[in-house]
């Protein structure tokens, strides 16, 4: 009997540890998007699992409310001091539907360059027609596209002239990289039905091999102008190994290895990413423009601190028009929001749609924008 007993203490201790530990992980995913990665590096690793920290200390609230145990109400407090990190990952908006006269098709898409590097060169280029076929199909106003690849002749790999072809588009403006005497060129485009009267860029400068770009476009409807702005915050850089650590089950020798050199790699990218984010805020903010919209892969989750600086001067569209979580990367199993389409207050959003049409490692994402009355 004594044995059972100090069982079940050892028990009871062990769990009370365990809620803990879950308790001050939740915390520090809620202070984690307030503060510069570069500051304290562990903190945004709470941030990005801020997801399976929050269904852990659910499931921990129900079992101590099933034990009605003082520790129920703790956790309950704790959950609840985060409820404005909760409606970021979990969205409840109201699809309203505004009759507005001026409405503009935004899509933002990480093409993945198109798959120019399967292994099988029929089939990359069977799926570059495919990506550029579906985004017909869904016929956007203004198209956002990251990790964009192109070729200039006598390449038939040859995507941003398929694009102006197909979809009689006019208007671009492109950033790109180039490598192999100019011919391969990597990087971001805007493609516009409308004409843009004024183009830039943002130079990040935070990165010796920088394939990641800011670029912007005043697009004119009508009366009204836009300011729209394409972004691709700092990559991680995961190798297949570092997806396989999310992927697979399989253990093996190397899998610590692997770990601490992929947290590498995030840590390195977390402070890139803050540097790169507070550049284009300050733009942002002192372009003292009215209809701005920026969207594209942000390589963040709504619980980090590149999601918070945006968040803390423009509306997150998604979260106004959507209900879930709207995962929009696809080659994880779980579930993860990193590409956006951010607004300023003055506009509306409507019908956000987060197309799940694996062509690409991340789901295109659109919504219906307009200038509130």
């Amino acid at each position: 009997m004594k044995k059972l007993l100090k069982k079940l203490i050892a028990f009871n201790t062990l769990f009370i540890l365990i809620t803990i530990i879950s308790l001050l992980s939740l915390i520090l995913s809620y202070v984690s998007p307030n503060i510069k990665p570069n500051s304290i590096s562990i903190l945004p690793f709470f941030g990005l699992a801020y997801l399976p920290i929050f269904f852990i200390n659910l499931f921990l609230l129900i079992i101590w409310i099933i034990k009605r145990s003082r520790w129920s109400i703790i956790i309950l407090i704790t959950i609840l001091l985060g409820g404005k990190f909760h409606f970021r990952t979990f969205c409840f908006g109201f699809n309203q539907i505004t009759k507005n006269s001026n409405l503009i098709k935004i899509m933002s898409y990480n093409v993945h360059l198109f798959d120019l590097y399967n292994d099988n060169i029929n089939q990359s280029y069977k799926n570059k027609n495919k990506i550029i076929e579906y985004v017909k199909k869904q016929n956007p106003d203004i198209i956002c596209f990251q990790e964009f690849y192109d070729q200039d002749p006598p390449s038939s790999f040859r995507t941003k002239d398929t694009i102006i072809e197909i979809m009689d588009i006019k208007y671009i403006h492109e950033q790109f990289a180039k490598k192999n005497k100019q011919r391969q060129k990597f990087g971001v485009t805007i493609f516009s039905k409308y004409p843009i009267i004024k183009k830039g860029k943002i130079n990040f400068k935070t990165h010796k091999w920088n394939y990641n770009y800011c670029i912007y476009a005043d697009i004119i409807k009508k009366t009204d102008t836009f300011r729209v702005y394409n972004v691709h915050l700092q990559s991680i850089r995961l190798e297949k190994e570092d997806y396989e650590i999310f992927n697979s089950r399989n253990k093996n020798s190397n899998s610590s290895y692997n770990i601490i050199n992929m947290m590498q790699k995030m840590q390195k990218a977390y402070s890139v990413r803050a540097k790169q984010v507070d550049m284009i805020k300050n733009h942002i903010t002192n372009s003292h423009k009215k209809n701005i919209i920026i969207c594209g892969d942000f390589n963040d989750t709504p619980t980090s601190y590149c999601y918070n600086q945006f968040n803390s001067i423009l509306t997150d569209a998604y979260r106004n028009t959507s209900f879930g979580i709207g995962s929009t990367y696809a080659d994880i199993f779980l579930p993860m929001r990193i590409d956006y389409i951010f607004h300023s207050e003055n506009l509306g959003s409507q019908k956000f749609n987060v197309q799940k049409n694996k062509l690409s490692d991340h789901y295109a994402i659109d919504c219906n924008i307009y200038i509130k009355n």
